[in-house]
């Protein structure tokens, strides 16, 4: 039997899937190491495509108190949205260190091992010794930059805004193909910048730009992670914008809170 490896990434997504790996993890709390583990593993609760930290509740160094889980919405889609970090679709208990409410979940799952996953916040993080952003390294995603001399044209509100024969493919592990263009090949008077920014665990924080009646229609990476060094400052656009690769128009939704990834992960 042939497996389409597309398809079973979207048939997992309702199940509890877990890694290990062989990273020294560590949490700083107000300047202070709170978590400092060698025996971490990556968990992805149903529903949602990126992973926590779970750790030996022993490695944690909090003061934590046990409390009855946030209740669930129905779910409209198949991702859960990732803001909402105290949704937590398996059996459990809610975690809470003082004042700050929750910061961790116990899953019941044994298969854990009584691991404890850790919200991102309001923490800082570290694998080995490299200071991490967004939500841990996922070891089964990745990126690819391709330069390419496909036809690119992208209208807004039926406005040409962008045009462009050297765009930049980006290929990223479960998400839509982004086609980043040069700057000289858009029509900057055309956009102004935006307050909104997102961050990406593997291309950095990226900064938005906003057309008339399209707000943070667009975005680009002024000082991008090493992944994403090869798009440094070219702009991407996504709905409403219509994105026409050699005259046919291409996918530029994404699955749940599109505010909360392109790989970017949360605003600030």
């Amino acid at each position: 039997m042939a497996i389409d490896l597309g398809q079973q990434w979207f048939r997992d997504l309702a199940e509890l899937r877990h890694t290990t790996t062989p990273k020294r993890i560590r949490a700083l709390l107000d300047g202070r190491t709170v978590l400092d583990t060698r025996d971490a593993m990556l968990v992805y609760e149903p529903h949602r495509v990126v992973p926590w930290y779970a750790v030996p509740p022993g490695d944690l160094q909090l003061d934590l108190s046990e409390h009855d889980p946030s209740p669930v919405p129905e779910l409209r889609g198949p991702v859960l949205p990732p803001q909402h970090n105290e949704w937590h679709t398996v059996p459990g208990r809610s975690l809470h260190l003082g004042d700050r409410g929750e910061v961790a979940f116990r899953p019941d799952a044994p298969e854990l091992g009584g691991r404890v996953v850790v919200h991102w916040e309001p923490f800082e993080w570290l694998e080995e010794d490299e200071p991490v952003m967004g939500h841990p390294h996922d070891p089964f995603k990745r990126i690819d930059v391709l330069r390419s001399s496909r036809h690119v044209r992208v209208e807004v509100g039926g406005v040409t805004v962008a045009e462009s024969t050297r765009p930049s493919m980006l290929v990223e592990t479960s998400l839509p193909v982004r086609w980043y263009l040069p700057r000289e090949d858009v029509r900057m008077d055309l956009l102004s910048p935006s307050a909104h920014h997102t961050v990406c665990a593997y291309k950095g924080v990226a900064s938005y730009l906003s057309a008339d009646g399209a707000a943070d229609v667009a975005w680009f990476y002024p000082d991008p992670l090493h992944d994403a060094l090869p798009v440094k400052d070219m702009v991407c656009f996504w709905r409403p914008a219509e994105v026409l690769v050699d005259g046919v128009s291409v996918d530029t939704s994404m699955p749940g809170d599109p505010r909360a990834t392109d790989g970017p992960t949360r605003t600030r």
